[in-house]
């Protein structure tokens, strides 16, 4: 292993437990994955009584943040947001050197988080609606009264990926229904995420908001302490498995927004042209591939399969891969190394079963030698038992596989583990209907596909070993809220019914 080297200007961050910053003696330290042996900065290190000093802290802040009431929620959400942005440029500059992002997606990464929520702040009216049940004379002599109510205590763990994004599709959700909240940053990119979520935390009543950083096997009590009501878990299948296995234990609800391997379909009259295949290419290789949501599998019809690698390899032959930070960047760095060895071996797997395998680009050197840098690559018309379709690559690379009819496409498309996304590409909006319906997946595009296109309104979530729950819009709201029936027994009815 290389030596360690300090960055001049390390970045620092601490926990933030009921209203107070709290610093501890064994931290993470936060390696930059573009240049081998770079220390980004330093994120303190929870023990277990810091985790449960969390949970304490926003079990007593819970009953009044309950009792204020959706409006008055959604008032100081609003003032805790307010001047987010202000610090969004320095984010964005230490989320693209812990996590190997693009300068400019680390920016959006930002952005969206506001956006997120000030949509969550939108659906205030809507929080606390209620239905009454009327009396059925000579049935039911009841009238019941069906109304929504905050789960308690929840936690929220969030990602390497775009983990101030995917915070905000259901952080605010949970505080606006009345719930307060324990986030968890990810050990390997957790500065810039606990930067903002300390902000917003500082302008919300103590223990409303409360961050943690620190080792996996400290983080239990997040999850098993019978005070916490939910844990909302974004990451991998893996993952998701272990914790709702950990949930099981204490019957702690969970929502669990998992992997993908998610289809775009092109039929026959699919339009080829620069904006759909710009669309197409940022689907694949956005954040060097390393989002649930991208495109993992391409099925293009027969006839147009040369047009669309034609397509496709134009746009790759433009790629600059190098820093974060570096002007002109187009791709950055695997977040970690062995991420990178992964994709490497189901590249080499491709090629040794014989698929046709085209890479593009060229690595970078000097200080970047060593980086989890890759050359991005397309396979064509690979086996279907390989991995690279198979298994979600997480990395810059993509099959493209050919079909013939629409039937085989849907049959093809459906044959996977996964249900997060998928697309559907026709200039015939019957068939984009008639295709788009028979995706097994929480969320379809047409003439589309990721998360540039995602509309923030709707719910959000997957299928099958893709998780279950739905995160935004209002049923995000309900994901942190049960029913509570009121029955009041109406006399003449309850009379009526004695003769």
């Amino acid at each position: 292993m290389s030596d360690v080297v300090e960055t001049s200007a390390k970045v620092r961050t601490g926990l933030y437990i009921g209203g107070e910053e709290r610093f501890t003696d064994e931290v993470l330290k936060v390696a930059d994955p573009g240049k081998p042996g770079v220390i980004v900065g330093e994120a303190a290190s929870a023990t277990p009584q810091d985790v449960a000093d969390a949970v304490a802290a926003a079990k007593a802040a819970y009953p009044a943040w309950a009792a204020v009431g959706a409006e008055g929620r959604a008032k100081a959400m609003a003032d805790a947001i307010a001047g987010i942005a202000d610090d969004r440029d320095e984010d964005a500059a230490i989320l693209s050197q812990e996590n190997g992002k693009i300068r400019f997606e680390a920016w959006v990464d930002a952005l969206v988080f506001e956006i997120r929520w000030n949509l969550a702040l939108s659906l205030k009216d809507e929080v606390e609606t209620s239905k009454t049940l009327p009396v059925v004379p000579g049935a039911i002599p009841v009238a019941t009264e069906v109304s929504y109510q905050p789960l308690g205590v929840v936690t929220v763990i969030v990602p390497f990926n775009w983990p101030i994004a995917i915070l905000g599709a259901s952080l605010p959700h949970a505080l606006l229904a009345g719930n307060t909240a324990i986030v968890k940053v990810p050990p390997t990119t957790p500065l810039a995420t606990a930067r903002v979520v300390q902000r917003v935390a500082e302008k919300l009543p103590a223990g409303v908001l409360n961050v943690i950083s620190g080792k996996d096997e400290n983080m239990a009590g997040l999850i098993q302490n019978p005070d916490v009501a939910k844990v909302c878990f974004t990451g991998s299948v893996n993952g998701g498995k272990r914790i709702m296995e950990m949930a099981s234990k204490t019957l702690t609800r969970v929502t669990l927004e998992l992997g993908g391997n998610d289809p775009a379909v092109f039929l026959g009259d699919a339009i080829l042209d620069d904006a759909h295949l710009d669309r197409l290419y940022a689907a694949i290789f956005d954040t060097t591939g390393q989002i649930c949501m991208n495109a993992k599998r391409v099925f293009v019809h027969r006839s147009r399969l040369g047009e669309l690698v034609a397509g496709l390899e134009t746009r790759l032959n433009k790629a600059v891969i190098g820093y974060g930070l570096d002007e002109g960047t187009t791709l950055g760095p695997l977040h970690q190394g062995a991420q990178k060895a992964f994709v490497e071996d189901i590249i080499r797997e491709a090629k040794d079963a014989g698929a046709e395998v085209r890479e593009y680009g060229e690595l970078p050197g000097g200080d970047l030698a060593g980086g989890n840098f890759l050359r991005p690559a397309i396979v064509i018309d690979p086996d279907l038992s390989l991995r690279v379709v198979t298994q979600e690559q997480f990395g810059p690379v993509i099959p493209v596989i050919p079909f013939d009819t629409e039937e085989e496409a849907v049959r093809l498309a459906n044959d996977t583990w996964g249900g997060l996304c998928g697309s559907v590409w026709t200039a015939d909006p019957e068939a984009a209907q008639r295709v788009g319906s028979q995706l097994v997946c929480g969320y379809v595009w047409v003439n589309d596909h990721g998360a540039t296109r995602l509309d923030l309104r709707a719910p959000f979530g997957g299928m099958k070993q893709s998780g279950f729950g739905r995160e935004q819009g209002i049923e995000g709201v309900r994901a942190f809220q049960d029913t509570r029936s009121i029955a009041t027994i109406d006399p003449e009815a309850l009379a009526a019914m004695a003769h």
